[in-house]
């Protein structure tokens, strides 16, 4: 039975999937097991997401880090994003979910170039929820790259204002809204050089939940965390 639907939903939530490993490690199984568990709870969460009308959903799946992880890891978890991509465009088309990359995509296989590509044109036209992937994903890489395109465009004359705003345009997903809400399984406290500069008045939502067990009922428990959150952004409470 679901749980009661908070009444007041973020429009941009961020999860930070941690614990894989661990969960796979707990059942004496190998990594890969844990990863393709994984796979689960992300289409669990994301037709949640879609079917609670929450606009946008943003996933942090491979930062630039992981690239130093075992090869034969590594190379496990490209095949599941590949085999992700082939296998969820149904679903995406059925539920209006538009498929988006944030991260270094050069780092990846001219095949699965391709795949990001074709997923991204299928997808397009979707208007229901925005899924972005964060892949080979680093904050400070990302903040460090924006800075020097900026710099360029100002160099060039194309840039009069430097502001806040002038500068989101240079970030990976300037169309995305900063996140409302970013959940972090596994119980780790940390951001793991993820979204620096958009997470800056973002709630924060730690569960010891490792990633393959979080599923429709742990992700409303922790929107309705969110909905007893007072969001101030700085300010002080008027009494």
């Amino acid at each position: 039975m679901r749980k009661t639907v908070p009444d007041r939903l973020p429009t941009h939530v961020a999860i930070i999937m941690d614990g894989n490993g661990r969960w796979a490690k707990q059942k004496k199984l190998r990594r890969v097991e844990g990863h393709k568990v994984g796979i689960d709870s992300v289409r669990e969460i994301t037709e949640t997401a879609c079917d609670l009308g929450i606009p946008y959903l943003t996933l942090y799946a491979f930062s630039k880090e992981n690239w130093s992880r075992p090869k034969e890891e590594v190379k496990t978890l490209m095949s599941l994003l590949g085999l992700y991509l082939e296998q969820e465009v149904p679903m995406m088309m059925e539920k209006g979910i538009r498929f988006n990359i944030i991260g270094e995509r050069s780092d990846f296989s001219r095949s699965l170039q391709s795949q990001f590509d074709n997923v991204m044109k299928q997808t397009a036209g979707n208007k229901n929820l925005v899924l972005t992937i964060a892949l080979s994903y680093s904050g400070r890489k990302e903040i460090i790259r924006a800075v020097r395109l900026m710099c360029e465009d100002v160099k060039n004359g194309l840039v009069k204002r430097i502001d806040e705003r002038a500068f989101k345009r240079y970030l990976y997903g300037p169309d995305l809204p900063d996140p409302d809400f970013l959940i972090r399984t596994s119980g780790e406290m940390r951001l793991s050089n993820f979204l620096l500069w958009q997470v800056a008045y973002t709630e924060i939502y730690v569960t010891d939940i490792l990633w393959p067990d979080f599923r429709e009922q742990a992700f409303l428990e922790a929107l309705g965390e969110f909905a007893k959150r007072e969001r101030r952004f700085g300010n002080i409470k008027e009494y």
